[in-house]
């Protein structure tokens, strides 16, 4: 009796459905048209014998065995993902293509200093970014979307090695004509809850602000409504409240052609640590290793 194994296309194509419930999305997600995707998603049902997805004009629902079959999808391309490091782990290092996630808090403060350098020392090496928060960057990590992730923690990774490229200051922004005049630094009991403006959820920077001052009032009372850190910035220099922001931001520049300043935060774990992170075990860590040593000489 023989037994049909999936292609890894058609587990692609299920997992591309499952991740954006909806046939177009997933189609372009795949760089295949929506007829494609679906013709190859029935003919996985139609060998298995099973229904998977259950279909209607505006949703896609997947049937208990289905998520199933997704769970155990995941695990599969990521093991073929990690068959194909294994080969190119082999040849040259930090060569071929290479898929980081980065999340916004760090991507256009670091990477501007490290790309120019990346590209001229490391030609071969093809890089793709993805910016994404940091519990999408992880989820990314974990189901194969990425190789990589540089990320700041404490945040829950789960199951990843990383390597340490630098500790991230944390500091209150505000107008300069803030007439509390805030010391050189500032302790969390002069932060006015009322006042403090945050990035909206999903973002690992606010949960570290937020631990930093350990005060619990701040968590319920800080508005939390920037998308952007440049966002809040323009908030703060029209004296609608006031900050944080870590230090690599200041240092790229963030505050130029504003009236906001920004002095460090006096509290005990007033910082972040920036790290590049991949899979355990992953056959690439010594590749890694190397880029994240490339992006400490950033």
């Amino acid at each position: 009796m023989s037994t049909y194994l999936p292609t890894i296309k058609q587990l692609q194509y299920l997992v591309a459905l499952h991740e954006h419930g909806h046939f177009g999305r997933a189609a372009d997600a795949c760089f295949v048209s929506q007829s494609t995707l679906s013709a190859g998603i029935r003919e996985l049902e139609s060998l298995l014998g099973v229904t998977l997805v259950e279909r209607s004009r505006r949703v896609v629902r997947f049937t208990p065995l289905g998520n199933a079959v997704v769970a155990k999808a995941h695990r599969l391309l990521r093991e073929a993902e990690e068959l194909s490091d294994l080969v190119q782990a082999s040849g040259k290092p930090l060569s071929g293509e290479l898929r980081m996630s980065v999340i916004p808090t760090i991507a256009p403060f670091l990477l501007p200093k490290i790309l120019p350098r990346l590209r001229k020392e490391r030609p071969n090496l093809k890089l793709f970014l993805r910016e994404e928060t940091s519990d999408h960057a992880v989820e990314s990590l974990h189901h194969g979307r990425a190789d990589c992730v540089l990320l700041a923690l404490p945040f829950a990774t789960g199951e990843v090695e990383y390597d340490h490229i630098e500790d991230d200051r944390l500091l209150v922004a505000f107008p300069k004509d803030d007439p509390r005049d805030p010391p050189d630094a500032v302790p969390p009991s002069m932060i006015d809850e009322g006042r403090l403006l945050l990035l909206e959820d999903g973002h690992c920077l606010k949960e570290h602000a937020l631990a930093a001052c350990n005060r619990p009032e701040l968590r319920a009372s800080a508005t939390m409504i920037g998308t952007s850190l440049h966002t809040l910035v323009q908030m703060v220099d029209n004296g609608l409240g006031l900050t944080m922001l870590p230090q690599m931001a200041v240092d790229a520049g963030i505050l130029q052609g504003t009236d906001v300043v920004a002095r460090p935060l006096k509290a005990p774990n007033a910082s972040r640590e920036i790290v590049l992170a991949w899979r355990k075990n992953s056959p690439r860590a010594e590749e890694f290793k190397l880029l994240a040593k490339e992006l400490r000489a950033g």
